[in-house]
């Protein structure tokens, strides 16, 4: 049996504030910005080099914020730089012992861990 997490919805108070801080500043692909009726908007993001996206303006997706959400990385302090270098607010590096982690958040709350793993 095949189970692959494809699709993470995120809650927005603001769509377009939303998607140009995930396509400009932290540079995730926009897949969809569709319109399917009822004032709906569907905003699908991926980013670079990832299987799973993330949607924002789905309706129900209004509780939150989510916490937590974590993008596996090669080179932190390398993604780290060009985040900042973009106007991200990223924490400073954390060493867990073979764990690395640096932590930003959207207009909205939603927070993101970069992680690198050594092993």
């Amino acid at each position: 049996m095949d189970m692959r997490l494809e699709l993470v919805p995120l809650p927005s108070t603001d769509v377009d504030r939303s998607k140009a801080f995930y396509v400009d500043r932290v540079g995730f692909i926009l897949d969809h910005d569709i319109e399917p009726g009822n004032g709906m908007r569907i905003v699908q993001l991926t980013p670079p080099g990832s299987a799973c996206s993330i949607v924002i303006g789905v309706s129900g997706a209004t509780d939150g914020p989510v916490h937590g959400i974590h993008l596996v990385v090669d080179d932190l302090e390398s993604v780290r730089g060009a985040l900042i270098g973009r106007g991200v607010e990223v924490s400073e590096v954390t060493d867990m012992g073979g764990v690395r982690y640096a932590y930003f958040s959207d207009p909205d709350d939603n927070s993101w861990a970069l992680q690198q793993i050594f092993g």
